[in-house]
Parts: C-alpha cells; structure tokens; sequence
C-alpha cells in the first residue's frame, strides 16, 4: 500500500481511483465495511481503491478542548488500512487553513484533480468542506458535475434497528470503561496498544510474575485500570516462531499497593520465567477484563491474587485462537 503525504505526493500517472475519507479511528468494523466497498468496487472498475484520512483529527484542530482521546496513533491506523489491501492512504495535514475549504474547493483538489476518482465511496452521515457544510446530497451534485459516482452506504453496526452502530466515539467510551469484550465486538479483534519493552522496578520477578513493561510512549488508547488477560506478541520475532505471540496476564495501573505514581502497561507471559524481552517491539492485545486495580493490604494477599488471576487467564485464552 502507498502512503502519500499530502496531495504533492499523488503520482501525475496514478490513473482512476475509488476513494473514501474519514478519521478512520480504530479501523473498526463498520470502517471496514467501507473500505471493503471501495477494493470491491475499484476492482469491478480498474481503478485504483484509496483511502483519505486526516492528520491530526479536526476536533483536535478547531475545538482542542473537545479533541476525543485517539483510539489508534497515525502509524497503528496506517497499519490497519493497509490490512484491507487498499492501494493507497492519502494523509492530509488538518489545519485551520485547510478547513476554510468549501464543499466543492476540497472535491475539487482532492477527488478530481488529485486523485481522478470515478467513484466516491461514503458512508450517509459524511460531513465536509468549511463548517461541515458539505453532506451525501452536496457530493453527489459534485460528482454529477465532475463525473464520479457517489455510493452512500447505510450506518453499519450491531441492534441497527434501534439506532446503535459501530463508531470510533462507541469504541472509545468502551474502551475508556475497561470493556475490551465488547470493544472487540466493534474492532473484529482484541484492541491492541503497542511499545517498546523497557526496564521496570523489577517487583514482579521478585514476587514470581517478571512483568514486560511498555514504555511511556506506547501507540494506542490505554483502557480503564485493571487486570486483563490478553496477548503479548513480540514483532521482532518470526512469524513461525512459537514464541511470537503469547498468552499474557496483562495489569494496566499505578500499582497502588506499592504507592506507584507512574501509570503503566505491564503483560506477565503466563508461566514463562525466562524470556528476555527488553528492547523489543511489543503488541498487547486486550481480550478480557478480569477486575479492577485493587490496593492490597499484604504482598500476600496480592501475590494470592495474582495466582487467581493467572488461572483465570489461562482458562479464558485456552479456548481462543490469537488474532
């Protein structure tokens, strides 16, 4: 998959594309429905299917006091369209000045003289052009005037008859409240946080559970506090080796029985005491929420718990198949 930076980057010769455009936080399973209109109908058509997105969000750029927590950092996105077999993202930089676009300034430049679109591919709530002023009705008298078809696909997602449907804004409260469950019901896959191992204060081996900790600046929303059962999956590692992806107990907190300060991600790969993990790149996938983070009176109490923990994960992850 290409990824162009801007409208410069777009080759003169590219041909004609079916295009979308969102935020596409999460890639989720309505965002994916989407996307896989626009590879099926590029294909149908010849035509190159492509994706533009934003860079940073517009909230983020017109009321930053009301910018939502990203779901996914601009590379775990990246990531994740490419996994649709998109040709190619387009990532516009959102700027104040870039917003004072109208309607038909932004299909101009982007769909027709930039991209040669044959097809536009939306979704019927898709807003754009200066204050939102840009709807399916204004797009499709745009496409009637430049020669691209405009398909306008129905919100997508779970009890649609009565009004619920998969959206970034669903999938952040869940996420926020530790729901990684039904989190996952909205992605298609576990959620997933991403980052590099690093040295912690080495409590876990001392109490039996060596921990990997996840350095501060990891890629992806952390959910709520608590204890998970999950996934470690080591990226360096070859995709054949056994030993890529793992069952993991995973702790997101500030260990309050230790009077932490510094919230952390830490994954205990169940019954492994002799993996050596610092330094690499890791994913955590969060598959079930187990409890909340709990201040212990004792280490032994909390070492009691954290062997009831490990059996409760083992048993959650025995019966499914990693992402």
């Amino acid at each position: 998959m290409q990824r162009w930076y801007g409208l410069d980057d777009i080759p003169a010769d590219l041909g004609r594309t079916v295009v979308t455009l969102g935020n596409f936080d999460g890639v989720h399973r309505g965002h994916r429905e989407v996307l896989n209109r626009v590879v099926r109908e590029a294909a149908e058509r010849g035509a190159t299917p492509v994706a533009v997105t934003f860079e940073p969000h517009p909230i983020a750029v017109l009321y930053p006091e009301r910018a939502p927590v990203a779901v996914m950092s601009l590379e775990q996105r990246l990531d994740a369209l490419e996994s649709v077999s998109l040709g190619a993202v387009v990532v516009l930089e959102f700027t104040r000045e870039f917003a004072q676009q109208t309607p038909e300034e932004f299909v101009r430049r982007t769909f027709v003289e930039a991209l040669s679109a044959c097809a536009v591919v939306v979704g019927k709530d898709t807003r754009f052009g200066v204050r939102n002023s840009g709807d399916v009705d204004t797009l499709r008298e745009l496409g009637d005037a430049h020669g691209f078809e405009v398909i306008a696909l129905d919100d997508i997602g779970e009890g649609s008859d009565q009004g619920a449907r998969w959206s970034s804004t669903q999938l952040r409260t869940e996420l926020l409240a530790g729901n990684v469950g039904h989190a996952a019901q909205i992605l298609g896959r576990p959620h997933r946080v991403t980052g590099t191992v690093v040295h912690g204060d080495h409590r876990g081996r001392e109490l039996g559970y060596p921990t990997a900790n996840l350095s501060q600046d990891h890629e992806g929303l952390v959910p709520a506090d608590g204890v998970y059962a999950g996934w470690l999956v080591r990226l360096d590692a070859d995709p054949a080796d056994l030993d890529r992806t793992l069952p993991a107990a995973v702790s997101v907190g500030s260990n309050p029985t230790f009077d932490g300060a510094q919230r952390r991600v830490e994954a205990y790969v169940l019954d492994r005491t002799d993996l050596d993990l610092y330094g690499e790149r890791v994913v955590v996938e969060f598959v079930s929420h187990l409890r909340p983070t709990l201040r212990f009176d004792s280490i032994e109490a909390l070492v009691e718990q954290m062997a009831e923990d490990v059996v409760r994960c083992r048993e959650i992850l025995s019966a499914i198949v990693p992402s």
